[in-house]
Order: C-alpha cells, then structure tokens, then sequence
C-alpha cells in the first residue's frame, strides 16, 4: 500500500521531502499546507497533492494516512498533539521544541496514544555513520571508548535566525548530541564550553559560534563533539569510534574524487561539500523508508520521541554547563 503523506511546511527542508516522497514507490504526497500559500502550490504543482494554507484542512481532510512536520519548531508541539489525537502517525523535525516542559507536557499523551511518532534525526541514516555504528556493535573495535564527532558548518547563519533558533545546542549541536547517543549508553554527565569569536549575530544574541562538549557514558565510554559555525573547507562532518582493537571513522564528502599533483603541490583536492542538503541526500531518503515501516508496523530505526526528549535534555545540559563554567549530572533516560 502507498502511504498518503500530508507536508506540513514547503521550506527549505520541507522542498526536500516533498521531492523525496515523490521519488518513492512506498509513498505519494496528497496534501500540502503552508500559511504562505503559494509556496505550498509550488510544491503541488510540482511533486503532486491538494495545497492548503490551513493545516487543520489537512490534518481533517480524511486523505492521508501519515504527517510530516517540516513547519518552524514553534509549532511542532501542537501539530504532534493534534496528528496524533486523529491517529495520524507523523515525522516531525528536530527539535521537538525548546522548551523541555512542553516537551514533557507531550510526552504522556504520545506514550498513551499508540500512533508512532518520529523525530528528524536524519544523520542516523547516513550511510557512513550507520555503518561505523553497526561495526561498532559487532565488537569489530572492542568496547567503545572514546567518540569523537566534528561538525561545523559553512557559515553562521543570519542573526534573525539566531534570535529564536534556541542557541547552538538546541539549534546545532542536538544532532551530534543524538549522534553521540546513537553510540553510547546513558550519557549521565555533560561539560560544555563556548566562545563568540567571530560572529557578530551570535554575540549580539548570548550564543556560541564555537562550542566543544564532552558527554561521559554510564559506561565511562567519552564522546567529545566539536562544534564551529563557519568552515573555510566546506561542510565539515567526521567521526571515530575508537576502542581497543582499533578505530573507525568517517571523513569528510568531497566534492569531487579528482586530485592534482604539481612541482607546487600533491594530491590537490576541491573543497568539501558545501550544504547539509548535498551531504546528506541520501539520509534523508533512507529516513523516509524507515519511517514507512515504523508506520507499517514492520522493524524500523526511526528515532523517537523519546529520543528527541533526550537529545533536548543534553543541549540544555549543554547550556548550562557553558553558561555556568560547570559540569552538569544527567538523569539517565526513563
């Protein structure tokens, strides 16, 4: 059976799961709502679907069998609350919210409900990750102990878009706080520290543009995730798993696999990918099929809700661990 899928927002993110759904066998998209409704007809017109600039016309329309959430974090929380009181099981963008208590005042109705909710963590799906996550499991490198995840992006973004994004740790750094938790057991210590060294938004608004933290493991297992907001190389996104047999890691996309060698230089590479949207295409892709099957009750690795509770509980750790100078104690996940 083809799932009927409702978008909810025609963003920049919600562009690329219109195309996403569209290009798969398991999924059609039959409705879009966005209040800016010509960016909802855009995408109508295009990949296919009813266009609305109300959601609640989608969510009652009778015509769908799951939700995507790709709408501004504000209003995530009421439109899971909403999906889910019709039965609508729905993927929703990180972050759940920025506020953990409307969060927490969720949390009771999505475990009561039974209808599957799943958080955007895409990076979960990446090939490489997912593959050095599953090595990691076999035993190939011995019980992990060290964790090392680099993310910086290209550049900062406008300082309108800091004002509300919730800080580097809720906006940025809570996918490698998901990623860290994708590998290690409960995290039960988070010390974080943050500088504004060159951004002019992020100093005018109390954030970071360069953060590090540190999470230890129930295990003793460490992860250490360095975060910067800019990135004269390109999207820079690597990781190693080590341990004592040996480590794995996954470096950088680049650009293109041609290299130069010179009298002036050897093996001159081009940049880096330069954008999320190139680096991980193909996540996104295996995101969607696996939320397929959450929906269809078959084995999934959707993250959950749950999992995005956790994430938000670590950025806010994060937070004020930075603000405090302080490591902060972590309540392992319930």
């Amino acid at each position: 059976m083809t799932l009927r899928f409702g978008l909810i927002g025609t963003g920049r993110i919600g562009q690329v799961h219109a195309a996403n759904i569209a290009r798969s066998e398991e999924a059609s998209l039959a409705w879009i709502a966005d209040p800016f409704i010509e960016g909802a007809r855009r995408v109508a017109e295009t990949f296919g679907g009813t266009a609305t600039a109300d959601p609640e016309e989608l969510l009652g329309s009778g015509g769908i069998d799951a939700v995507l959430v790709a709408s501004p974090t504000p209003t995530h929380v009421e439109l899971i609350a909403r999906s889910i009181e019709l039965g609508l099981p729905v993927l929703c963008e990180k972050p759940i919210d920025l506020d953990i208590t409307r969060v927490d005042a969720l949390r009771d109705a999505v475990r009561s409900s039974g209808v599957p909710v799943a958080l955007g963590f895409n990076r979960r799906f990446d090939p490489g990750f997912a593959g050095v996550r599953a090595r990691v499991a076999a035993g190939e490198i011995g019980g992990l102990e060290q964790l090392t995840i680099i993310s910086r992006d290209p550049s900062a973004p406008p300082a309108d878009y800091i004002a509300v994004s919730g800080g580097i740790f809720r906006d940025m750094t809570i996918h490698d706080f998901d990623m860290a938790r994708f590998f290690l057991d409960d995290v039960v210590e988070v010390s974080a520290t943050g500088s504004a060294v060159f951004d002019d938004g992020a100093r005018e608004h109390g954030d970071f543009d360069t953060a590090v933290v540190t999470l230890r493991a129930a295990s003793g297992a460490i992860a250490t995730i360095i975060n910067s907001r800019h990135s004269a190389v390109g999207y820079d996104q690597r990781l190693e798993a080590f341990g004592p047999l040996g480590s794995l890691s996954v470096a950088n996309a680049p650009t293109s696999l041609i290299s130069l060698s010179t009298a002036q230089a050897v093996e001159a590479k081009p940049p880096y990918q330069d954008f999320f949207l190139e680096r991980y295409a193909q996540a996104y892709v295996d995101e969607l099929h696996a939320f397929v099957r959450l929906v269809r009750g078959e084995q999934s690795s959707s993250p959950t809700f749950e999992d995005g509770r956790a994430a938000l509980l670590l950025a806010d750790a994060a937070q004020r661990s930075a603000v405090e100078r302080r490591t902060v104690q972590v309540e392992p996940a319930a």
